[in-house]
């Protein structure tokens, strides 16, 4: 079923911390892949190397077509930054997000999580990317409660090439949102969780409010067969890009 108004929804929904709010990032709060950001950037500035850049598009496309683990096809892109200092990193993520993601964050997302924070709900980014692509974002949100992958790092702040295990991803990530739930006192049972991928299925399993956005083929089945209002979402410049369509079609039929 489509969810018709999740912010009345939200504001009509206990209060207090003992209630959480999980926002998956890619595909969720951002339309797209906050990485791809990255990668362009580096091929761009002629950083990314051609085995670098066929390395990635082949890890992606064998991931895509379930040939690659998560967790190899993030080692393998934390590989190519071995040596890069965490500082630099952070501070072009800073940068990425503000020039490259903004016009990204779906509008009504925002206002979700807006409605969450104005309820004292605990809000958390719960996500599968690393740092440098989802703690801008939450920034930006407000959201003071990030879980999501960490570059593994030496005693001088460099890249070692690897990534902090475990990796966050599917029923790991969902195993990382109890944990947090036990420390934080926060009632999984009361809690909303809005994801898009297959992948969190998981977690949408675990909360008492399951809020699938947008999602991909597997998580649509699922919310089907569980009855999950499925929330849809565009971007702003895709609205104006609808309406400027819609107006097409009414002058071309002399409306």
């Amino acid at each position: 079923m489509t969810f018709p108004d999740p912010v009345a929804e939200i504001a009509a929904s206990p209060p207090g911390p003992g209630v959480g709010a999980f926002f998956d990032l890619d595909g969720t709060l951002v339309a797209g892949f906050t990485a791809t950001a990255h990668a362009g950037h580096r091929i761009r500035r002629g950083q990314a190397r051609l085995g670098e850049i066929l390395g990635v598009v082949e890890a992606a496309t064998r991931y895509r077509f379930g040939r690659m683990q998560f967790e190899r096809l993030l080692v393998r892109a934390a590989g190519y930054l071995r040596g890069e200092s965490i500082a630099g990193l952070d501070a072009l993520g800073d940068w990425l997000f503000v020039h490259r993601i903004t016009g990204r964050v779906y509008p009504h997302m925002r206002q979700i999580v807006r409605a969450h924070q104005e309820r004292g709900h605990t809000v958390v980014l719960s996500s599968s990317a690393l740092t440098i692509h989802a703690e801008p974002v939450a920034r930006f949100l407000e959201i003071a409660h990030v879980l999501c992958n960490r570059f593994e790092l030496d005693e001088r702040g460099l890249l070692t090439g690897g990534v902090i295990k475990p990796v966050l991803w599917g029923p790991q990530k969902a195993a990382a949102v109890q944990d947090f739930c036990r420390v934080h006192a926060v009632d999984l049972q009361r809690s909303y969780f809005y994801a898009d991928g297959d992948e969190d299925a998981a977690l949408m399993s675990l909360v008492g409010c399951p809020r699938p956005v947008n999602p991909r083929s597997g998580l649509a089945a699922l919310a089907l067969e569980r009855d999950w209002p499925v929330l849809r979402m565009a971007r702003a410049d895709e609205r104006g890009r609808l309406r400027r369509l819609a107006g097409l079609g009414r002058n071309a039929l002399g409306g």
